[in-house]
């Protein structure tokens, strides 16, 4: 029998293989005597899910066993997107939130993400507990259930839409006048997601023209992992390149906490590139300050925009919940990870992709460039950083003769000089000409991640050679 283990965005498993429905009421059980434990019950559990196969009836279960356990649900009326979520549990001030959702995974996975009151991820302290909790009862019949309609009628189940609320917030850092303004036409593709009737929503009643694409429910996403990453959106790219009206492309996951945009051309522009494109704009468009949080595995280029603005950069493990933190305690302005994550100060300590689309419409429509222009004079004033991602397959003795070898920490690494060691996730090595080349293990699949850094394509592409031969010596 597969244990529980939460990694970097919950606990994720094979649908009806390791993440079954008794595997749901356990942890939910284990969730539910944590809560009781620390006496974090009392506001009681925003409950939601995403687009794929049982999601509703695996929410339904888990309020279930909630309600026996005397903690009250909000229980989302359809499938609701992680950030909707977070901001729910803050807007309730409820003591917790349970999403099923395996994000941009496979259609054959779910997964569920546990949040904590303060509206982000809930912290490896806290998941270890349950974890612990929940392992110790697997294979038996530990949990109890209240019948679903004693539920609703002892008030232990209330039926919620946060669609509304959630769009007020994000009104309130989004300057859609300027968008609708501007004139342009946007695309719009929540890939078959949990973004549903979001951002083309909030676009078309600011009055802005949308061109949408796959926003039909589809628990197959179409056949492909619902990631707006390049390699997944052909179809979009063909929409946008064929549409001269198409000013921009703007893409949401399964649960629409991460983001994909392209350019007026179809274009992909990488999530290493928009983060620093929005703190500066943030800061010298809009006029705002604060500092920056970036994961491990994010581009420098946030480093580079932050020292040309005077801010500070925190450097955080791999995980928006660490990023969130500084979100919840207003440490910083703006935060985001290579991975599509991103969110800002006022705003929910969880990444929010429909925000991330958002603000990238905003900058396009107020400075009135297209994304390429505005990188090139980016580029200009800081200097240009690419940056690449490989996920690597080994058996567990491969990973253990790369990690021993990572731990006598050479001197040099691609005939460079190696100027900092970084192991706060995985072992990142930064090299004397400021390239850098990360080896980490994934929290949600079994790979081992590769990044890496350079000053130009040609120096980065060296620079991966070089690291895939060390992991394969």
């Amino acid at each position: 029998m597969s244990r529980i283990r939460f990694g970097t965005s919950g606990w994720r498993g094979i649908f009806c293989d390791d993440f079954t429905l008794d595997n749901v009421r356990v942890v939910t059980q284990a969730i539910a005597d944590y809560l009781r434990e620390n006496r974090q019950h009392e506001e009681g559990v925003v409950v939601g899910y995403d687009a794929r196969f049982m999601g509703r009836y695996f929410a339904r279960e888990t309020v279930r066993v909630l309600a026996a356990a005397g903690i009250k649900s909000f229980l989302c009326n359809r499938d609701t997107p992680t950030p909707a979520i977070a901001f729910e549990i803050l807007r309730r001030k409820a003591s917790a939130g349970i999403n099923f959702t395996a994000s941009h995974n496979p259609y054959d996975y779910n997964g569920l993400k546990f949040s904590s009151a303060w509206g982000g991820r809930a912290l490896p302290e806290v998941t270890r507990d349950v974890e612990r909790r929940a392992n110790a009862m697997l294979g038996e019949i530990c949990f109890k259930e209240m019948p679903m309609d004693q539920a609703y009628a002892s008030g232990m189940v209330e039926d919620i839409d946060p669609r509304q609320a959630y769009f007020a917030a994000l009104k309130r850092h989004i300057d859609f006048a300027a968008i609708a303004s501007s004139g342009m036409t946007l695309g719009v593709n929540p890939l078959y997601g949990a973004g549903r009737g979001y951002l083309d929503n909030l676009l078309q009643e600011a009055g802005v023209r949308v061109a949408t694409i796959n926003t039909h429910l589809d628990p197959y996403f179409g056949g492909l992992p619902p990631e707006p990453a390049e390699a997944h959106m052909a179809d979009f790219i063909e929409l946008v390149k064929g549409d001269d009206n198409i000013r921009l492309g703007l893409a949401t996951d399964g649960d629409a906490d991460r983001y994909g945009v392209l350019d007026e051309d179809g274009s992909f522009v990488e999530p290493n590139c928009i983060l620093p494109l929005l703190v500066d704009y943030l800061v010298r468009v809009k006029g705002q300050a604060g500092d920056v949080a970036r994961s491990v595995a994010t581009s420098h280029f946030v480093d580079a925009v932050a020292r040309h603005h005077g801010m500070k950069v925190f450097e955080t493990p791999v995980g928006f919940k660490f990023i969130g933190q500084y979100i919840g305690e207003e440490r910083i302005l703006i935060g985001g990870e290579e991975s599509a994550g991103l969110s800002l100060r006022g705003h929910v300590p969880d990444k929010d992709g429909i925000l991330a689309c958002l603000l990238v419409a905003e900058m396009v429509a107020v400075t009135g460039r297209s994304l390429k222009q505005l990188l090139a004079d980016l580029y200009g004033r800081v200097g240009e950083y690419h940056t690449r991602r490989d996920n690597l397959r080994l058996p567990p003795e491969g990973e253990d003769s790369l990690w021993a070898r990572l731990q006598e920490t050479p001197a040099t690494f691609a005939e460079k000089k190696i100027a900092e060691l970084i192991t706060i996730d995985g072992v990142k090595l930064v090299l004397e000409d400021g390239s850098w080349v990360l080896f980490r293990k994934s929290g949600t699949e079994p790979v081992l991640r590769l990044y890496g850094e350079a000053g130009s394509i040609s120096e980065v592409d060296t620079l991966m050679q070089e690291a895939r031969r060390f992991v394969q010596a």
